[in-house]
């Protein structure tokens, strides 16, 4: 028997978009990166964040959004800005109910995007 998915651990669709919805409500009331947000469709973001994590995660989407420096170019991020964002999705893991090493799993996806996303 082949093992379970990430994406299948994690719940599906559902449970990927119970984490999005809450990293995004984490992410809005933090006002160190609030204001990345001002400009942005959130229906639209959060539907694209909802494919990207579960792309991530071996879900059954395909995830065809921007060349991640391309994407994020313009918002001149800091590694302050990007480690407050990471926080943030580990805390949605957690409180979510996503086991430690599934987790992980997630964050370290997240983490090699780093350099891409920050141009360095």
């Amino acid at each position: 028997m082949p093992a379970q998915s990430l994406y299948a651990r994690l719940g599906g669709r559902e449970a990927v978009e119970a984490v999005v919805s809450d990293f995004y409500d984490r992410v809005l009331a933090d006002d160190s990166v609030a204001h990345y947000f001002d400009d942005i469709d959130m229906v639209e973001q959060r539907a694209h964040q909802v494919k990207f994590i579960s792309a991530v995660a071996g879900g059954p989407v395909e995830y065809d959004g921007a060349d991640m420096r391309d994407a994020h170019d313009h918002l001149d991020l800091s590694g302050e800005d990007f480690d407050a964002i990471a926080e943030h999705l580990a805390a949605a893991l957690d409180e979510n109910g996503v086991a430690p090493e599934d987790a992980d799993a997630i964050l370290d996806e997240v983490a090699a995007l780093r350099a891409p996303i920050l141009g360095t």
